[in-house]
């Protein structure tokens, strides 16, 4: 084996590794989001806790992919598809990392609400966020493969993730309305959904990366998101795509 195959192999075994890492990241931000909303679904505080004690799991693998491309970049020096593949990789590492924060802090949110009485639509909130963990599980296979067509149904479905926010929502701020004793447990509701629809968007992120790296083209925006805060009303953050 010449030289040059030898470093183009160790190259190629490179970016393959910096997918595996990126994959196991998202294995670890899928789970602590599904088992934060188990733990909400059955009133389950230790599981809770547990993924809020996982997330510094997730946080040292982002630290670690960053080291990884930083390395990749100053010494390989990678041009056109395989600098896309090195900086997409990079970008949904940090959206996984964000997604991440927001499974930790559904966490959190379901504590505290355990510390209350049942009150408000769980159910609504639990059908909101298998929604949400359906685009996380279907965009890292996608990721995985490079399979751009499937990170586009992915895009598509978030708005319907933005759709059932909005009905949630409302029913949440009715629900308070109609009972000042549901307010509580009602406002830990709102935050845990807004931070699912909020994981959606981050999954839409991936997405877009995915595309990005499998075509070398940015996907069209579908909308913009503008608002005011997390207890005002659906989107309350800017999205900027790809970030």
């Amino acid at each position: 084996m010449s030289l040059e195959t030898h470093i183009v192999k160790a190259y190629t075994q490179e970016i393959a590794h910096l997918t595996t890492m990126i994959a196991e990241m998202g294995g670890y931000s899928q789970a602590a989001v599904a088992e934060a909303m188990q733990a909400l679904r059955r009133r389950d505080s230790a599981q809770a806790m547990r993924v809020v004690e996982g997330d510094r799991k997730i946080d040292s693998l982002e630290a670690q992919i960053s080291g990884y491309v930083v390395r990749l970049l100053a010494l390989r020096q990678p041009m056109a598809n395989d600098l896309c593949t090195i900086v997409a990789g990079l970008k949904i590492a940090g959206d996984l990392e964000r997604i991440g924060d927001y499974a930790k802090n559904n966490a959190k949110h379901v504590i505290e609400l355990n510390k209350s009485p049942v009150a408000g639509p769980i159910a609504g909130v639990g059908n909101l966020g298998r929604m949400v963990e359906l685009m996380l599980d279907e965009v890292l296979d996608a990721y995985v493969v490079g399979d751009a067509t499937a990170a586009e149904t992915v895009r598509a479905r978030d708005e319907d993730v933005d759709d059932v926010h909005t009905g949630l929502f409302r029913e949440l701020v009715n629900c308070m309305t109609e009972n000042s004793r549901t307010v509580t447990s009602c406002t830990h509701l709102v935050f845990i959904a807004k931070n699912l629809e909020r994981i959606g968007d981050h999954a839409t992120n991936i997405a877009d990366n995915v595309v990005f790296q499998a075509t070398r083209q940015r996907p069209a925006d579908r909308h913009e998101k503008f608002g005011q805060t997390s207890l005002s009303g659906p989107g309350s953050d800017r999205r900027i795509r790809g970030q």
